[in-house]
């Protein structure tokens, strides 16, 4: 059938998933496959456009990933975008070198016309992040966009449907980001715009049941959207074959336990089992301050508790988690079918191997190439109700994450009324929908205060706001000084042991949305 497959290939980028992301919002269907995919494969799949990721190496080093220029010859329109714009020059016979001046963040960039930049300006900005840079173009290709440091910002071989740009159209800061790629898959490729998320959800479905069979699966639920949708397609694909099991480890939100447990009984064909083990993760954090010992002992004790309650089940079957792709950027995972591995930004909970003496068939992700707005465009395909799906993101490892130093029982008590509070502002300040994920967090610091004639030394509350398209970038969200006012004062007078509140005002990258 024409028109029906865009192949993203992996060089080891970070953006892989976030290229494909791009190309599902314009109504294309893709896969993401190794660079060392025989091309005897890509000529079996024909697809009708392939693009090429970015990545670290320098791909004049012989250890980086290469590729044979007969992809080139194959009459299929490629898109090269950052290394992927490089290998197509240095493969066909240009050069490439290291700049004298590199280019990282936003640049702006003058294009001269072109097949991608069809309704973008001649001047716009977009996201360079590069130290090498095309200096000759092979025979045949001409100049389309340049920026003030780099001469060969974007080019192309038309009759040979080749196409390559040095910057990143797939992220939000490249202003006609995409644009650029829907040039590149409309005018060029000649895709129609047919693929739909319910395609997602259908082929998914079917391919769960295939692999599942007549088997059991365990998830491991944390509570939060990723989790629930997870559940949510198993529950659609094998119903009562699923068992869920929710560890309460006594990190979690006020009252958030409990809502959890009923949203999953009265809204899935499943079977759930709850556990209660605060104790036993307050003993294994008492004395613990390095963050990240505290997730792998909040990640560890998870799954001891875990594996204890359904050790007795786990004959074969399946092991299912509610990883998306931005876990496993961060778990350094995201690269696993290039060359290139990311670096390790932080441990997920949902990344600790399992017990040795434990055996399944497998480890199922369903949702593990999709971004969060794309798991809440799932859930509500699912039929899974508003408030479930839209409910801002909450780490596995929870209010673990949120306690700076030692986690004791009164810093969660405090942090959890402090949280409480600053959610129910935000609710009624109207402006909730407008934020990804807001939240509270208690550093390990204490401040000086005064209320009424006496002096305090009390928490400080660090409260946190962003707004994003993919968590892959965020920015801090500019709450209106009124409600900041409101909230500072209910924490300051309702919660006790708070005296004072600051707002964080960083933005990702160079923090993390979470602090710990």
């Amino acid at each position: 059938m024409a028109n029906r497959l865009c192949i993203v290939l992996d060089f080891g980028g970070q953006y892989n998933q976030l290229i494909a992301r791009r190309v599902r919002e314009c109504g294309v269907y893709c896969e993401i496959l190794s660079y060392t995919t025989p091309i005897e494969k890509i000529r079996e799949l024909a697809p009708d456009g392939i693009i090429f990721t970015g990545g670290p190496n320098s791909v004049y080093d012989e250890t980086s990933p290469h590729i044979s220029a007969e992809i080139f010859s194959l009459g299929i329109p490629i898109l090269g975008i950052c290394y992927g714009c490089q290998l197509m020059a240095y493969t066909l016979g240009g050069e490439v070198e290291s700049c004298e001046k590199s280019e990282y963040g936003k640049i702006e960039i003058q294009q001269t016309g072109g097949a991608l930049f069809g309704g973008v300006p001649e001047k716009s900005i977009v996201w360079m992040s590069h130290t090498d840079f095309v200096s000759k173009l092979p025979e045949g290709f001409t100049v389309k966009a340049v920026s003030a440091d780099c001469p060969c910002a974007a080019f192309e071989c038309p009759e040979k449907k080749l196409y390559a740009v040095q910057f990143h159209p797939e992220v939000t800061h490249s202003e006609f980001g995409k644009q650029i790629l829907h040039n590149f898959l409309y005018e060029v490729c000649g895709f129609t715009g047919d693929w739909v998320m319910d395609d997602f959800i259908e082929s998914t479905v079917a391919k769960l049941r295939e692999q599942i069979g007549d088997k059991k699966v365990v998830l491991g639920l944390s509570g939060g959207v990723d989790s629930s949708v997870a559940a949510g397609l198993l529950s659609r694909a094998v119903g009562k074959q699923l068992t869920c099991v929710f560890v309460d480890q006594g990190l979690m939100r006020k009252d958030e336990g409990d809502f959890v447990e009923d949203t999953f009984t009265r809204l899935f064909d499943m079977n759930f089992v709850r556990v209660n083990c605060k104790e036993q993760f307050l003993t294994a954090l008492k004395g613990v301050t390095d963050p990240e010992e505290k997730r792998k002992i909040i990640g560890t004790e998870f799954y001891k508790v875990f594996w204890d309650k359904i050790r007795e089940e786990a004959d074969g079957g399946f092991f299912a988690q509610g990883t998306i792709y931005p876990d496993r950027i961060e778990s350094g995972k995201g690269n696993e079918s290039g060359n290139g591995s990311t670096a390790t930004i932080k441990t997920h909970h949902n990344k600790v191997e399992m017990p040795k003496d434990i055996s399944f068939d497998g480890v199922i992700e369903p949702l593990a190439d999709l971004f969060k707005d794309e798991v809440r465009a799932v859930g509500e395909k699912l039929g899974i109700p508003h408030e479930l799906v839209w409910r801002q993101p909450f780490p596995g490892p929870g209010l673990g994450v949120r306690i700076l130093g030692e986690i004791t029982e009164d810093k969660i008590k405090v942090l959890q009324e402090a949280d409480a509070v600053f959610r129910d502002e935000i609710a009624k300040s109207g402006i909730e929908s407008e934020l990804k994920q807001f939240f509270a967090v208690l550093p390990d610091v204490r401040t000086v205060g005064v209320m009424g004639d006496h002096r305090t030394y009390e928490h400080l509350i660090a409260i946190r706001a962003i707004t994003t398209d993919d968590f892959m970038t965020a920015d801090w969200a500019r709450i209106p000084y009124d409600v900041l006012a409101r909230v500072s004062n209910r924490l300051c007078n309702e919660v006790e042991h708070v005296n004072r509140v600051v707002y964080d005002i960083t933005s990702k990258p160079p923090g993390t949305v979470e602090w710990l």
